[in-house]
């Protein structure tokens, strides 16, 4: 099968490449190299016959019918997006651009190309939209998310893949176009650019600096490890039905002060600083964004009894993998590090 991955030098879209190539799909990469892309991701398969790499935009319908017609895929993986909640706080005109406009280009161009295919290959195209659970809003301590929760999105991220995703499934219903659309909980593991939670503790701790934890650390998020992540998306677009939503979630439940206490024990195992001593007393509890979610919980079960998907990574397991490539791969972080983001406060809510 021919992938169009978009967003595939980010962190999920670069794992799904990887992925892919291993299990012998050739994989057209679309990227605009914004500030959390790295091609460095997807090092490991770029002389692989298998992988072609296009510098595009979404939203540049030219640039999108040139690819479609250059590379002729069988099948769409989505997952370009603006994708921090603490960045759309400060600027959200640029979550809507990207990820509303942008995938709504994308769209349109998948459907022209779609309706031009003869027959047999217009009946095996996919279109997977890759979403978060961050759309259902926030959950209070009991119960879990699931394919027909209602939409509740409180932040402009979250705002914005609610629209994508509606969009997503009104082509579907509207043109035809077979669409399958995925919720995940929050991903972690190698290669994740360190604005985000267990990267930017890990960096941030290794180098002694403080650990801010938003309010008081009880906010709670369902951790799935990437690479689960990306075997549920194959599984999807390869079995799912389509029309079809599916609900992917690690089963790990943490308090976000719970998480930080784990990276802090799994460096001090791994990457010991006497100097330091327990990296625990790093935790500097500080102004909780605006906004913030208490919980996050993804009920799994339907793409478990379908496909027969479930979590290989325990959050220990994962988490100390994911350590280890920090720890192993050095000169990745001074590379990411080197350009305008230096692991600052961001989503104070100040922008503009």
């Amino acid at each position: 099968m021919k992938l169009l991955v978009t967003g595939g030098a980010g962190f999920i879209g670069s794992a799904v490449v990887r992925l892919a190539v291993s299990r012998g799909h050739e994989v057209v990469n679309l990227d605009a190299l914004t500030y959390a892309a790295n091609l460095a991701n997807v090092a490991q398969v770029t002389n692989s016959p298998l992988y072609r790499f296009e510098h595009a935009d979404l939203r540049d319908r030219p640039a999108l019918d040139r690819i479609f017609a250059a590379h002729r895929p069988d099948a769409v993986m989505h997952l370009a997006a603006e994708s921090h909640v603490d960045r759309s706080i400060d600027g959200p005109a640029e979550f809507v651009r990207t990820n509303v406009v942008g995938t709504c280009t994308l769209l349109e161009e998948a459907r022209r190309y779609w309706r031009e295919m003869d027959d047999e290959a217009r009946a095996g195209f996919r279109f997977l939209h890759v979403s978060t659970d961050e759309v259902f809003g926030s959950l209070g301590p009991e119960g879990q998310f699931h394919e027909e929760t209602p939409y509740r999105p409180n932040s402009p991220y979250s705002a914005s893949k609610a629209g994508s995703d509606h969009l997503a499934r009104a082509w579907h219903h509207t043109y035809g176009l077979p669409v399958l659309v995925t919720h995940c909980s929050n991903n972690y593991g190698p290669c994740q650019f360190p604005e985000k939670l267990i990267p930017l503790m890990v960096l941030s701790a290794l180098q002694g600096r403080p650990l801010p934890v938003y309010g008081r650390g009880e906010n709670v998020r369902d951790w799935l490890y990437v690479e689960d992540h990306v075997d549920a998306l194959l599984a999807v677009l390869e079995r799912g039905r389509v029309g079809e939503t599916y609900a992917i979630g690690g089963g790990c439940e943490r308090r976000n002060l719970d998480v930080v206490r784990a990276v802090c024990r799994t460096l001090d195992e791994l990457c010991p600083d006497p100097a330091l001593g327990s990296r625990e007393r790093l935790i500097r509890f500080v102004e909780d964004r605006p906004g913030h979610d208490l919980r996050y919980a993804i009920d799994a079960g339907k793409i478990a009894r379908e496909l027969g998907w479930r979590p290989r990574e325990s959050f220990e397991s994962g988490l100390r993998r994911t350590v280890q490539w920090y720890l192993e791969n050095a000169a990745w972080c001074e590379r990411v590090l080197s350009g305008a983001y230096r692991m600052e406060r961001l989503g104070a809510g100040a922008g503009v």
